[in-house]
């Protein structure tokens, strides 16, 4: 038997030996065939409710609550106290810093020396996709201050950005409707505008909660002809100066009931005769109290925003936790693509090397006329074939250092950055994980738990649920009750220009005392002149059609909202399944394509001394040398594919910032992008290694120990 095919038996045999040996596919082994009926088992993790069966766990929560990028609480308003104008100054946002966070020690000698846990890092300070999500964090809150006034909300935007660029995953997103339907813009099924518009935040309009305080200065001189003297006194033109001073008071309160407050004031001065006063004051006030019985009655109707808000808050800091998830798994889909492309320029470059040292030895022989013309010109097409794979790898490391770079950097204008090259540090390892040993039922209940997706869908079906009773509410008629109290005072000094119609001369001074406005004002709230009542309004919509449209649709979109929720846990459980069977798969591609490669070594090695003594061609050592770059290939490509894999179950799992050590609250800081958060301790990861030499065939090869 020749050399060659003793080499090739043997490293088949060392590979079937290790696959054999995976806990992984012994495990699948043990397993009946996917055709086989499955034996009657009972349900682990139900997740429809059904009596007697255990259910899937509730999502926790993402801690702390309410995180802030700066020390700012925008729920907080500016108070009257130490400065009264302060409510009615603008609020002053940080300017977003545009600077890079420095390299520090990464860059030397002109090459940036990067590490995944380096790459994670620099991608929570600067990335722009968690900026943007950082700023949403503040977004939330503003709606919650809106919500305590009583105003309607505006939203948050809780999708995920995926502007970063060449990193790839996989995810579930949710639609935009509160049923998780995507928002239709144009075409028959719309509304008005061309946007389908939910019932969320419908209903009745609440109270107003923040005080309002109207008033009214005015002074008017007015000289009007009359058109018949004898209501004038005799007199043609009639001179009237006003001066008004009115105040009005409004708040509502969350149990449905509206106040109102107003206190008039008018001072006349007037040449009429008719008027004994000049000026005259008059002074009135009113408080009068409504209070909602059917529709807008109580605190679950005119406070339900600021539960919606609330919960809105707790969204987006699951939204920054998902979006912190998802970016990562992009930034290690971009290390490891970069790692592949590193690992395949360095591999070109040998492949160039074996074959031009291959054409200077033809071209040596051919001058001594121990080598036919047609090996050299077959060596040179090689030679010029590496040389372009070489510059397309070259190209594409490149292009894949740049995706780096704007992935954890914020401007790339400096030259000193954007011209450095990126030297991936680290390698993943090939160490079997826990997760693939846990039972998959285990791994779905960890996943359930974790998911920022349930979690949102979960407090988003709570909104929905605050809408339906609005719109329950907002069936009844109005019907407000209401009560009111007032008074009035006149006073002033003796119009000099009034006239006694019986002796038609004027009064006699002192006939009517003077009243000044200090006994006026006293006079309006003493029950000297009280105005009082109480009262009923009703409105009755006959048909009602409106308020019934309505309601049945919010509960239309949250039957929408649970099928959802159930779709997302069906989709989450295979997506998990499917993960832990790709990285036992991919671990086995990767010892599979490590052979090949090792084989390919050792028949290039074989067949380049059989080539020396003259027993081989060039042809036959071009042939081996392509096929020792296609295993490198293959196993640069499976390595990447597991290192993918790998991430992509932690994103699944959503427990990569407890796995790597990262503090969602240090994220979320604004201030330096996070700068005095920890480096990420990333598991899993060795050092680069250069490819080993060909290696003698041991017959009696050890085999390999058993796994524990």
């Amino acid at each position: 038997m020749r050399l060659k095919d003793m080499q090739g038996a043997a490293s088949i045999s060392l590979l079937l030996m290790s696959l054999c040996t995976q806990p992984g596919l012994a495990q699948q082994q043990t397993q009946s065939s996917p055709t086989t009926p499955a034996a009657p088992q009972q349900v682990v993790n139900d997740t429809t409710g059904t009596p007697g069966l255990p259910q899937a766990p509730q999502p926790k929560a993402t801690e702390p609550l309410f995180m802030r990028p700066t020390s700012r609480d925008y729920t907080k308003p500016k108070s009257h106290i130490w400065n009264p104008i302060a409510p009615y100054t603008a609020i002053q946002v940080p300017t977003f810093q545009m600077g890079n966070t420095t390299l520090g020690s990464l860059l030397r000698d002109g090459k940036i020396y990067l590490s995944l846990a380096d790459a994670v890092t620099l991608t929570l300070q600067n990335n722009y996709d968690i900026a943007i999500a950082r700023v949403n964090l503040d977004i939330a809150d503003t709606d919650l201050l809106r919500a305590r006034a009583g105003s309607a909300l505006r939203g948050v935007s809780t999708g995920l950005l995926t502007n970063t660029i060449g990193g790839t995953t996989t995810t579930i997103t949710t639609g935009g409707g509160p049923g998780a339907t995507s928002q239709g813009v144009g075409g028959g099924g719309t509304g008005v505008g061309g946007i389908v518009v939910s019932t969320n935040g419908g209903g009745p309009v609440p109270e107003n909660l923040d005080p309002v305080l109207t008033g009214q200065l005015e002074y008017e001189a007015s000289t009007a002809p009359q058109l018949n003297t004898l209501f004038s006194g005799g007199l043609n033109v009639l001179t009237t100066d006003t001066a008004t001073y009115n105040f009005n008071y409004a708040q509502g309160f969350l149990t449905g009931t509206q106040l109102t407050v107003g206190f008039n004031n008018t001072r006349v001065t007037t040449d009429n005769p008719f008027s004994n006063f000049s000026p005259s004051l008059t002074t009135s006030f009113r408080a009068t109290a409504t209070q909602h019985l059917l529709q807008g009655f109580g605190w679950g109707v005119n406070g339900r925003f600021i539960l919606q808000a609330k919960n809105d808050r707790r969204i987006t800091d699951s939204a920054f936790r998902q979006q912190v998830l998802y970016t990562i798994n992009q930034v290690e889909n971009i290390y490891w693509a970069l790692v592949s492309a590193y690992e395949d320029e360095q591999a070109k470059e040998r492949q160039l090397a074996q074959s031009s040292q291959l054409t200077s030895d033809n071209r040596k022989q051919l001058e001594i006329g121990t080598l036919a013309p047609l090996d050299v010109v077959n060596s040179d097409s090689a030679v010029a074939s590496d040389k372009q794979a070489l510059v397309a790898s070259k190209t594409n490391l490149e292009y894949q250092q740049l995706l780096m770079k704007q992935a954890i950097v914020r401007n790339l204008n400096d030259p000193q950055l954007s011209q450095a090259p990126v030297i991936p540090t680290d390698r993943v390892a090939l160490d079997r994980l826990p997760e693939e040993d846990v039972q998959v039922e285990d791994l779905v209940k960890v996943a359930y738990a974790n998911n920022p997706q349930i979690e949102q869908a979960v407090l988003n079906m709570k909104n929905n649920e605050i809408t339906i009773k609005a719109f329950k509410n907002g069936l009844l008629p109005t019907v407000d009750a209401y009560a009111f109290y007032g008074g009035s005072a006149l006073g002033g000094a003796q119009n000099p220009s009034a006239i006694d119609f019986n002796t038609n001369k004027p009064y006699p001074p002192g006939t009517f005392p003077s009243v000044g406005y200090g006994t006026v004002f006293q006079n309006t709230f003493n029950n000297n002149a009280p105005d009082k009542g109480v009262g009923v309004n009703m409105t009755i919509p006959i048909r009602n059609r409106t308020a019934q449209a309505d309601q049945a649709r919010s509960q239309m979109e949250y039957r929408q909202s649970q099928m959802r929720l159930q779709q997302l846990y069906t989709l989450i459980r295979i997506q998990v399944t499917n993960q832990q069977y790709a990285l036992t798969n991919d671990r086995a591609q990767v010892q599979a394509a490590q052979a090949a490669r090792d084989f390919a070594a050792q028949s290039l090695d074989a067949e380049q001394k059989k080539y020396r003594l003259g027993a081989s061609t060039t042809a036959n050592v071009l042939q081996q040398g392509r096929n020792l770059a296609t295993g490198e290939n293959n196993l640069i490509s499976a390595t990447a594919a597991y290192a993918r894999d790998r991430a992509q179950l932690f994103q699944l799992l959503a427990n990569t910032l407890d796995r790597y050590g990262i503090s969602i609250e240090a994220t979320a800081q604004a201030v330096g992008g996070g700068a005095g958060m920890q480096t990420p301790v990333i598991p899993g990861l060795t050092a680069p290694k250069a490819p080993e030499a060909p290696k003698p065939i041991d017959v009696n090869p050890a085999a390999p120990p058993p796994h524990q």
